[in-house]
């Protein structure tokens, strides 16, 4: 599959000595600029923010049209073929940057993967394909991909990883049942899951800021 090679990452760090990492991954077509406000919302003293760039290629579902994203995507019904392997080149990139985090000090236990619609698919395939448990993952408006290989692929020991998955019930775009599958499949898996709908469309809104900032503060401290 022809694509750009990726941009360097945006890190913000609030402190010269971080003791946790969240990295987070933007949406369809966006970039890592895009979640850089929102995280400024919810951060904690002592962490290091990391905003990667999905890669330039073009996308089946927009006929073709090349923009910024994390795999290829052919139609968003749910019984739809999906591309495997960019999935998973997505999602091993992903758990490089933990290793990464890892050498710089910082155990994957104090990480968090975090990820907006196709960003937030990149995260939750991660999550359960790193080669060590994570602090949490985090998915917004999203969906668990390849669900069909879950029992098959993903690799055992991540038992009572946090996981905070949130949708809106108005989502014209993955639909809220997709999110809601999602969550119990990772409860199946042993996630500890914590689901919030919102009434609003594919976005993110206030009151979902407010609860993903009382999250990171129960499992980072």
């Amino acid at each position: 599959m022809e694509r750009s090679p990726p941009d360097p990452p945006i890190e913000i760090e609030t402190s010269s000595t971080p003791d946790a990492s969240i990295i987070w991954l933007h949406g369809l077509g966006a970039s890592g600029d895009d979640f850089v406000p929102v995280a400024h919302e919810i951060t904690r003293p002592a962490t290091r923010m990391i905003f990667p760039h999905a890669p330039y290629r073009a996308v089946t579902l927009n006929g073709g049209a090349v923009m910024r994203a994390w795999f290829d995507l052919y139609s968003l019904t749910g019984d739809a073929p999906q591309d495997e392997s960019g999935i998973a080149e997505a999602a091993e990139a992903l758990c490089h940057l933990v290793e990464r985090e890892h050498a710089r000090g910082l155990s994957p236990g104090r990480v968090v993967l975090a990820g907006f619609s196709q960003g937030g698919a990149v995260a939750l395939h991660a999550a359960l394909h790193c080669r060590q448990p994570l602090a949490g993952v985090m998915g917004l408006s999203t969906y668990l991909p390849l669900h069909q290989t879950v029992n098959r692929d993903a690799r055992p020991g991540h038992g009572g990883t946090p996981a905070f998955l949130a949708h809106g019930s108005w989502d014209p775009v993955i639909h809220q049942d997709s999110g809601q599958r999602s969550a119990d499949l990772l409860r199946i898996k042993g996630f500890a899951v914590e689901w919030h709908s919102y009434p609003m469309g594919h976005t993110v809104i206030p009151d979902e800021i407010a609860d993903i900032r009382s999250w990171l503060g129960r499992i980072l401290g």
